[in-house]
C-alpha cells in the first residue's frame, strides 16, 4: 500500500481526515470477509497508484468497513470493494466492485 494512502482505524479518524484534507477524498472501502479479500487486494494496487498519481489533488483513504461502520452507512456502501469520491464530505460519485486504474481515472477526471 502506498504511503500516501490513509488507513483510519475508526470513524472518528476517518472524519478527521475528511475535515483536514483540503482536497477531494477518494474513500476506498474494503472488506475482510473471505469473498472480499482478493478483490480488495487487487484494488489496493490500483488505489496506491492513484494516490501517487493524484498527489496534491486528491486524498485517498483505505477504509475497512468493519472499523468504520458509520462512514460505511453514511455513504451507502453495501459491499467491498467500493469507492466513493467525496467533495467537502459530500459524495459526488460512487462505484461498487473492483475497478481498473483506467476506470478510476475516468471517475476522477469527470468529477475533479
Amino acid at each position: 500500500m502506498a504511503k500516501r494512502v490513509h488507513q483510519p482505524r475508526e470513524d472518528a479518524e476517518f472524519d478527521f481526515i475528511l475535515r483536514m484534507s483540503g482536497v477531494p477524498v477518494l474513500a476506498y472501502f474494503i472488506g475482510t470477509w473471505p469473498k472480499a479479500i482478493e478483490p480488495c487486494r487487487a484494488m489496493d494496487l490500483v488505489v496506491g497508484d492513484i494516490a501517487d498519481e493524484y498527489t496534491g489533488r486528491l486524498t485517498v483513504v483505505r477504509t475497512d468497513i468493519t472499523r468504520c461502520p458509520d462512514a460505511t452507512t453514511r455513504y451507502g456502501v453495501t459491499g467491498a470493494p467500493s469507492c466513493v469520491l467525496l467533495k467537502e464530505s459530500e459524495a459526488v460519485a460512487h462505484s461498487a466492485g473492483p475497478m481498473t486504474i483506467a476506470e478510476v481515472r475516468d471517475l476522477l477526471d469527470v468529477h475533479l
